[in-house]
């Protein structure tokens, strides 16, 4: 039988039915032919080896109704947003027809279509056409892109726009591929522009906080501008225009600006968004030093002001604690500006050298003294570990030893200690920081207070003590280690007769159980309870012993003058006015002084106060031994500095017999290296030519600047 052969005009029909359907699909008109009948007509071209010439065919009738629908769009509306509408419904159109076209023309997508290589799917051939078409009509291209940024341009003034046109158009061009050279350069380049003149308004109009809640109100608004409309792509460059236009340009004018009014006004919100935003362009290097130039400049003003030094160590604990809350809080703990606050604090806290140390030693003193009322331990606790991170920069610890340890002695031997325990703790956190070589004197001192205890006790129960004391007088003796405390200047007294008695009883005692030890009396740190009797009723006075042996004067005599106390009791001169200043020109005046006036002059004359009246049975007058005076602060300042000399003698020794032969400049580098106090190079060759001079080294004969040790 006859092989069965196509119509003659097979395709050609065929192709007139499908040519009829795809024009209606353009025109939007409806078809009498059926969907399936068009697929089926579709499936036997492809069937029959005419999938090539379909192709053809489909692709010059979607070319030329794209070709039309975009000239349609020349010269239509100068209304931009109006322009844009039109755009996106002839896309949309496109969209639909094309879908629609490769519905029916799916077997052809799938055969032909994948068998034959560079031949694009229906889908991404209606694309190509439509870019093709659109780069021909430039004035299309050109109006779309400047209505898309006029809007967004709209959009960042305040303006509302219709962000679902802006996310079609921009869809389509995303989809034409041309999304990144006819949309993103210009509107990146716009950006700049907009932001750069925006970023030079705002920073001249707002003050610092202000603008930087601008800033990141600008960022947060582009961020959602990628989310909703712009491609994902376009986030990074898009923020990193904004950064660069509103902050990046503007670092150096936000710092002057404002960096130190949010500084000294603790702003820790406003800190913390200048931190995240500098951290967005890397500008954290100048928010640090920033930071090290304030803290210097602030810190200074603190610590040179000789008129405040009362309050420089409150003053300096409250930067610190400020400093330390807007490092946690504000700049996220970040290492690098921890490092920098503590090297611009060390810096400033040893602008005056030794100073600061004496004054940290002082407030811990004012500190552990009895009479605070109102603090607990814990907040004492919390006052010592502050005051420690102060006493952690300072260069000289050595003058703080000094100090500390000749206030700590006056607290122990004159009971005015707040708390043993709080003492003690003190100890433990200085010897945790600087090791038990710095804290055994001040650990010998509590040593002594406990062996006096019991020296005391055992004084007590001694037949010397039961058989020989006078009566009427009670007495506790502190024996001190010369080595752990302070040195004080022998002050000579003529005791009355009763307490020469006690102390001879107890020199006895004492050196019958520690034989070859030889016994002092320091008499400036004696204090005693006197009972008085006044015309206005009985009291008791806490005394120096100074105090006491003048007031007993006054036992047996109603007037003195100066000169009478001072031939009677032999104290020093300057020590007997201070001492008769605070009896007679002080808050409790148990004397009267003739003539009245705050100085003791040579002249004056003391009687016994009968109009005496005070609201307390007890009444302390021995306060002047808690007060330092200047020759106290002067000896002690001077006893460090020649402590000093011997180290820095003691470590060029130790160097010299190491090396045996070292040049100038490398026995001063190893000597700051091991001297942990402060020095002037010139002080140290002052130390260096004193050793040459006593022969522990000489001077190399061909070159001066070389040192020998001499063996």
């Amino acid at each position: 039988s006859a092989k069965p052969t196509l119509p003659t005009n097979f395709e050609v029909e065929t192709w007139a039915t499908l040519k009829s359907a795809i024009t209606a699909i353009f025109l939007k008109r409806p078809d009498s032919c059926d969907l399936e009948k068009l697929y089926q007509a579709v499936n036997d071209l492809c069937l029959h080896k005419m999938g090539g010439s379909l192709y053809q065919r489909i692709e010059k009738e979607c070319e030329e109704h794209i070709s039309t629908a975009l000239r349609s769009l020349v010269g239509q509306s100068p209304d931009l947003v109006v322009f844009l509408s039109l755009v996106e419904k002839c896309w949309q159109d496109l969209c639909d027809q094309m879908l629609m076209i490769r519905s029916i023309a799916l077997y052809l997508d799938r055969t032909y279509v994948k068998q034959t290589p560079n031949v694009r799917s229906l889908w991404d051939m209606g694309l190509q056409l439509f870019r093709k078409h659109l780069s021909m009509a430039p004035e299309v291209e050109h109006k779309t892109v400047t209505g898309l940024l006029r809007m967004i341009e709209g959009e960042r003034l305040g303006e509302a726009v219709d962000r679902t046109l802006l996310n079609h158009l921009l869809k389509m061009f995303t989809a034409l591929g041309i999304y990144s050279e006819s949309f993103e350069k210009p509107f990146l380049e716009c950006t700049s522009e907009f932001y750069a003149a925006e970023g030079m308004k705002y920073m001249q109009q707002s003050d610092v906080p202000d603008y930087l809640k601008h800033v990141e109100m600008r960022l947060h608004e582009e961020h959602e501008r990628c989310v909703l409309y712009l491609d994902a792509l376009t986030r990074k460059p898009l923020i990193a225009t904004a950064e660069k236009q509103l902050l990046e340009r503007h670092i150096p004018a936000i710092l002057d600006k404002g960096f130190v009014m949010l500084m000294d006004g603790r702003r820790l919100e406003d800190l913390q968004r200048m931190y995240s935003l500098f951290s967005r362009v890397n500008a954290l290097e100048s928010l640090r030093q920033a930071i090290s130039s304030y803290i210097r400049r602030t810190g200074q003003v603190i610590v040179m002001d000789e008129e405040k030094d009362k309050d420089m160590v409150p003053s300096l604990l409250e930067f610190k604690a400020a400093l330390d809350s807007i490092w946690e809080e504000s700049f996220s703990k970040n290492e690098a500006f921890g490092n920098t606050i503590k090297d611009s604090f060390e810096h400033l806290i040893n602008l005056r050298q030794n100073r600061p140390a004496e004054l940290i030693a002082k407030f811990l003193d004012e500190k552990l003294r009895a009479g605070n009322k109102g603090t607990s331990e814990e907040e004492l606790e919390g006052t010592l570990d502050k005051a420690l991170v102060l006493f952690r920069f300072i260069q000289g610890k050595d003058v703080f030893e000094a100090f500390y340890k000749k206030d700590l002695a006056k607290r122990l031997l004159l009971g005015k200690s707040a708390s043993i325990d709080a003492e003690k703790s003190m100890i433990t956190k200085l010897k945790t920081e600087c090791g038990s070589q710095f804290t055994n004197k001040l650990e010998g001192m509590f040593k002594d207070i406990e062996l006096s205890k019991e020296i005391n006790e055992s004084f007590k129960q001694s037949s010397q003590a039961r058989t020989k004391l006078p009566s009427g007088i009670e007495m506790s003796v502190h024996v001190l280690t010369t080595g752990y405390w302070p040195t004080y200047p022998p002050m000579g007294v003529r005791l009355p007769h009763e307490l020469n008695v006690y102390q001879d009883i107890f020199k006895e005692f004492y050196l019958s159980k520690y034989s070859g030890r030889r016994l002092m009396w320091q008499n400036s740190l004696g204090h005693c309870v006197l009972k008085a009797d006044f015309p206005k009723g009985k009291k008791e006075l806490a005394v120096s012993l100074f105090q006491t042996v003048v007031l007993m004067l006054f036992n047996d005599a109603q007037k003195l003058s100066f000169q009478d106390i001072k031939d009677s009791t032999g104290i020093e001169d300057k020590e007997l006015r201070r001492t008769l200043q605070s009896l007679a020109c002080g808050k409790v005046r148990v004397l009267q002084k003739l003539p009245k006036g705050r100085d003791v002059e040579d002249n004056d004359s003391f009687i016994f106060n009968d109009g005496f009246t005070a609201p307390l049975y007890r009444i302390k007058v021995n306060a002047i031994q808690m007060k330092e005076t200047v020759e106290e602060n002067t000896s002690t300042t001077e006893r460090v500095f020649q402590d000093r000399q011997y180290q820095v003698d003691a470590a060029i020794v130790r160097i010299m017999k190491t090396r045996k032969v070292l040049s100038h400049t490398l026995l001063i580098t190893e000597l700051f290296q091991q001297l942990k106090f402060p020095i002037k190079p010139a002080d140290l060759k002052k130390r260096i030519e004193s050793l040459i001079d006593r022969e522990y080294l000489e001077r190399d004969k061909n070159n001066p600047q070389i040192y020998n040790y001499l063996a």
